[in-house]
Parts: C-alpha cells; sequence; structure tokens
C-alpha cells in the first residue's frame, strides 16, 4: 500500500491530475515555471496611423475675400474659403497626429478662378521674364503641399503658364492620364512615393496616383490638341495601380480630378467618363482612398465596394474654393512580414471654425493689394443698375451686355472676309444669379462679377435648322409647368440638375420658350428680321470655347465649322467695350428676344 500510494502521487505530479501535494523536487520547478510565464508578455503586431489630408478646386482663393464684391466672403451657410483658412487646420491636425504621420494633397483646379489668378496669368503674368512666382504656388509651398493632380482649369491659360506654374512648385503636379499626343508616354508625373517611419517596422509606403478629366481634350482644345491627349481615368488606374503595387505600395491613395457620379457634360463626344472616381473605386482593385474633386460637392465620406476583391474603397470630396478639408485616417499593421490596411475612415473639417494663418496673409498681402487696386479701376459710368437677379427667366438687359460684345468682336473679326455678309447671332449664360453692376461707376470688378469665367470667344457657321436644335436644347433647362400652376422661381430652372452655365440665350432672333410644353417641343414663334426662321439661313453664332468645344453637350455647335477664334477673354473684351463707350446705357445693348410662356400666354 505505501508503494502503491506514492507511484500513484509520483505520477499525479507529473500529469497534473489535480492533487495538490507533489514530490519535494517537482514543487519548486512547476512555481518556477508558472512565474516566469506570467511575466513573459504577449507579442502585440506593430500598428500605424496615417492621416492624409486634402483639398480641391481651390480656384485661385488664397484670402477669405470676394474681388468681386470688394469685401470679406460670406454666404448664407457661413461659409469661409482659402488657403490662409486651410493653413490653420492643416497645422492643427500636424500637431495633434505629428506632422511624420500626415500627408497632404490636392485633386486640382488650382491656378483659375479669380481676379488674383487672372491678374498673374495675364496682367503679371508668370511667364514674363523675371515674372513674379505664382500666388497659389507661394501659398501651398508654404503650407506644405505633397503633392497635387492636375485640374482642367489648369490648362485655361495654356500649357507654357502651366509648366511655368509646375515649375514653382516644391511638390508634384500629378496627371497619369495627361499624356504625349504622339508617345501617349506620361506628360506629368503619374504618381508620388513617401515612406513613412515606425520604429521597429519597415517603413510604411504610401503611393499617390493623381488622374486628370478627360474633358480637357474637349474644353481646351485650342491649347491641347495634336500635343497631349487624356485617355479615360479608369483605364490608366488599372495601368497604375499593379504598378505601384508591385513597387512594394502598402497604401494606394488616388487623387483624381473627377467627380462621382460617373456622369459626363460632353455627351457622347468623348468615349471616357467626365466624372469616373466611384467608377476607379468599383473597377480598380488595390486602391484604399480616392481623394475626389471637379464637381464642386460636399462629400464627407462614400464608401464603394471593389467589384473583384469586395475591399471597401472610401472617397471624400472636400467642397471648393478651399472651404472644406478632407481627412483620411488610415490604420494599418504589420501582420506576416507586411503592412496591411486596415481600416480607412473620411471626414471633413470646415474652414469656418478657425482664422487666417497670418504666415499665410503676410506672405501674400501685396499680391492681394496689387489685385484689389486692378479690380477696382473705375472704366465707366452706368446710367442705371444692371443685375442678373431675375435673368434665369427673364430676357435681362445684362446680359444682352455680353452678348452685344460678342456680336461686335466677331462681326469686326470677319470684316472683309466672305462671311462678312453672314447674320451674327450670340450665345450666352446667366452664370451668376447675383451679379450686379451699380448706377454710376463702373470698374473691372464689377464687369468681372458678370463673366466669371476666362471664356474665350469663337466664330461657327450654323444653319437655322440647327439654331433651333441648339435652343430647343437649351430650353430643357425649364421644369415643365402646366399653364394655370403657381410658378416658384426657385423651383422653375435647372431641370434634370442642369446648372445654370447650361443655359444659353441667343441673340438676334425672337423666340418664345412654352415651358408647359415637353422638352424638345418648347420653342415657339422663331423669328429672324420679322420673319419666321428660314432652316437653310446661315448665321455665325459667337459662342464661348466652352460650348464651342462641346461643353454642356449643345447639338451642332461642337462640330461646326469654325470661322475664328481668339484668346483675349470675353472678360477683357466686355471691359474695352465699356471702357471705349466711356457709357454704359441699355439703350445701346438691350432687347427683348425671348420669353416664357404657357400656351401663348406670357409667364412675367
Amino acid at each position: 500500500m505505501p508503494l502503491d500510494r506514492r507511484k500513484f502521487l509520483k505520477k499525479s505530479a507529473v500529469t497534473g491530475a489535480g492533487v495538490a501535494i507533489g514530490s519535494a523536487a517537482a514543487a519548486p520547478a512547476a512555481q518556477a515555471a508558472e512565474s516566469a510565464s506570467a511575466k513573459k508578455p504577449v507579442k502585440q503586431p506593430k500598428r500605424y496611423a496615417l492621416t492624409v489630408m486634402g483639398t480641391t478646386d481651390l480656384h485661385g482663393h488664397v484670402f477669405n475675400w470676394d474681388y468681386f464684391k470688394d469685401g470679406e466672403y460670406s454666404d448664407a451657410k457661413g461659409n469661409t474659403m482659402g488657403l490662409a483658412r486651410i493653413s490653420t487646420l492643416v497645422n492643427k491636425i500636424r500637431a495633434e497626429r505629428g506632422r511624420c504621420n500626415t500627408l497632404l494633397l490636392d485633386a486640382g483646379d488650382t491656378i483659375q478662378g479669380t481676379p488674383l489668378t487672372y491678374y498673374y496669368a495675364k496682367v503679371d503674368p508668370i511667364t514674363a521674364k523675371g515674372g513674379p512666382v505664382h500666388p497659389m504656388a507661394q501659398a501651398m509651398n508654404a503650407i506644405g503641399y505633397d503633392a497635387a493632380a492636375l485640374g482642367n482649369h489648369e490648362f485655361n491659360y495654356g500649357i507654357e503658364t502651366l509648366r511655368k506654374f509646375e515649375s514653382q512648385l516644391h511638390f508634384p503636379l500629378l496627371g497619369a492620364n495627361a499624356v504625349d499626343a504622339k508617345s501617349l508616354k506620361p506628360a506629368f508625373p503619374p504618381y508620388f512615393i513617401k515612406e513613412f517611419h515606425v520604429p521597429g517596422a519597415p517603413p510604411v509606403k504610401v503611393a499617390v496616383l493623381g488622374l486628370t478629366n478627360p474633358g480637357i481634350a474637349i474644353w481646351d482644345k485650342a491649347y491641347v490638341q495634336g500635343k497631349l491627349a487624356f485617355p479615360g481615368l479608369e483605364e490608366q488606374a488599372a495601368k497604375w495601380v499593379p504598378k505601384l503595387k508591385s513597387m512594394g505600395a502598402d497604401v494606394v491613395v488616388v487623387s483624381a480630378h473627377s467627380g462621382a457620379s460617373g456622369t459626363s457634360s460632353y455627351g457622347d463626344q468623348l468615349p471616357y467618363v467626365e466624372n469616373a472616381a466611384a467608377n476607379v473605386a468599383r473597377q480598380v482593385p488595390g486602391i484604399d482612398a480616392i481623394l475626389v474633386g471637379h464637381a464642386h460637392l460636399e462629400i464627407p465620406e462614400l464608401k464603394v465596394v471593389n467589384e473583384a476583391t469586395g475591399r471597401t474603397v472610401v472617397l471624400s470630396e472636400p467642397l471648393c474654393y478651399a472651404e472644406r478639408l478632407t481627412l483620411f485616417d488610415i490604420e494599418l499593421v504589420f501582420a506576416k512580414g507586411k503592412w496591411e490596411v486596415e481600416s480607412v475612415a473620411a471626414s471633413l473639417l470646415n474652414s469656418n471654425t478657425v482664422a487666417d494663418d497670418p504666415k499665410i496673409t503676410k506672405l501674400l498681402g501685396d499680391e492681394h493689394a496689387k489685385v484689389v487696386a486692378y479690380v477696382n479701376q473705375v472704366v465707366g459710368t452706368a446710367t442705371e443698375t444692371l443685375t442678373t437677379v431675375d435673368a434665369r427667366y427673364k430676357d435681362a438687359p445684362i446680359i444682352d451686355l455680353i452678348t452685344k460684345v460678342q456680336e461686335d468682336v466677331v462681326k469686326a473679326a470677319l470684316a472683309g472676309t466672305s462671311y462678312a455678309s453672314v447674320p451674327v447671332i450670340a450665345q450666352a449664360s446667366p452664370f451668376s444669379r447675383t451679379s450686379e453692376i451699380p448706377a454710376g461707376d463702373v470698374t473691372i470688378r464689377g464687369l468681372s462679377s458678370l463673366y466669371v469665367y476666362d471664356n474665350t470667344l469663337v466664330a461657327k457657321l450654323l444653319t437655322g435648322a440647327q439654331v433651333r436644335a441648339y435652343l430647343e436644347y437649351s430650353a430643357e433647362y425649364y421644369v415643365q409647368t402646366a399653364a394655370g400652376a403657381v410658378i416658384d422661381t426657385e423651383l422653375l430652372t435647372n431641370a434634370g440638375g442642369r446648372p445654370d452655365y447650361n443655359y444659353d440665350y441667343v441673340s438676334g432672333l425672337v423666340y418664345d420658350i412654352d415651358i408647359a410644353q415637353p422638352a424638345g417641343s418648347r420653342i415657339k414663334n422663331l423669328t429672324y428680321n420679322g420673319a419666321a426662321l428660314d432652316d437653310a439661313q446661315q448665321f455665325v453664332l459667337a459662342v464661348n470655347n466652352y460650348r464651342a468645344n462641346g461643353g454642356g453637350a449643345f447639338p451642332f455647335v461642337a462640330s461646326a465649322p469654325e470661322l475664328w477664334s481668339e484668346s483675349t477673354e470675353i472678360r477683357t473684351r466686355i471691359a474695352e467695350w465699356v471702357t471705349a463707350k466711356g457709357v454704359l446705357d441699355p439703350k445701346d445693348f438691350a432687347s427683348v428676344d425671348w420669353k416664357l410662356t404657357r400656351e401663348g400666354t406670357p409667364v412675367f
């Protein structure tokens, strides 16, 4: 019995069968092993948090300033704008998260959009020998951008101005789908790669792919045709993302000057989608986040599932004019010898929550003062106040001013040619709902607010039938409204989401737009010189280059014969016309050419 008990105890001490007593030698050894096990730390995986900040569609806004109103910018929603505010937000994020853990990107449309950018493209151009450094380059360099994508408006002043701006930047201007027209090789850097140091682990390698808008081939054809080509975002992303992954990119961010809607404003003129950012996310594997631009929308976070991998791609668009800053918070974990993106979340910061960064306002104070003085130059006197407040639905004299100037410029250009006797008509759009030229002194500022884009003038040859179709297409802008129904002017326009700049007046003709009728059969009583329009009659249409090249997908105009074009902005032509006249009097340019009706009865 004693022997059997000893055997049992010895066996139990080894197997751990729940006994409380073991051999004298075994007990201390077991206790030591348990103690060592308790002290041994559990190895945690390495983690890293990266913040990618983004802006887009800055359009020359450095300050919270409205050059057209000559005062601080404000709107009904309390928004503020300008890179000086963005700089403050960026400094705050860098202080919180460590500058070494952040990246700052832009998604394009930088050097066009305000009198500030116009001044340094045309009045005191950066391309002149010994010329200035562009204010946007100065501001973005000072803030410390890491990379920016090309926007379509980067091309508005020609390739020479764009290349000069590019040379002044301390960071790359990306455009994987901006290629040489002949070789089809990239004309700009396609991507940018940056490594982020992580103690005790390999660096995190982040690749940024830049994509721009195929519509450049249409909108700025005069500058890029035969020189640059702009293939689709989807196909170029599919080409470059695998290359970036093969180069060791742990994170792939796309900066895309392309909206997320999947739509195009240029109809079927190009085989490529204008607003393709969501398509890229859906179709191209390997992308983690997309900074969206071009559409001037506020998208805090949009999640799109990639069709091939099932992984979620996060998109964000931070409004425009530096009113918002996107934050992509990217969490990574180091597992199985490599970094993996664990999660991506996007959010927006509002620039109205902070003050201007004094470093930026001081840096560009002189440039700002020069432009303020320039836009406040008096060039004439107005006999009465002209406004665009109801120009969307009434033939407003202030829009007639635009068409009159365009008619005069084209007539002078065609004088002495075989087309000199062809009647000239002109189109213009109600770009702004708030533009006003007060009675009294007329300034460049006031005239610039009327024509906010840097469009130039083109002469196209159309037939009466084509003009009729053009007007029918334009009239689709109105919401069909039955005779007798109450008219709400806020709900009367923008049918199908069409923006104001894609509605055209056409001067030199008289016509009614019957909004009780369905789209396509609204133009009534269309006459020229008091007689019904002859479909075979030829007309010269004085048209802006955006429309002439197919912007807005108006019928016939893009393919119509081009008789003449120039590089001087329509805005400048308006200022020259007013300066030459000295007096801005509606009797010199205004006429009632069109009106809205319902079954023959005028709406207003």
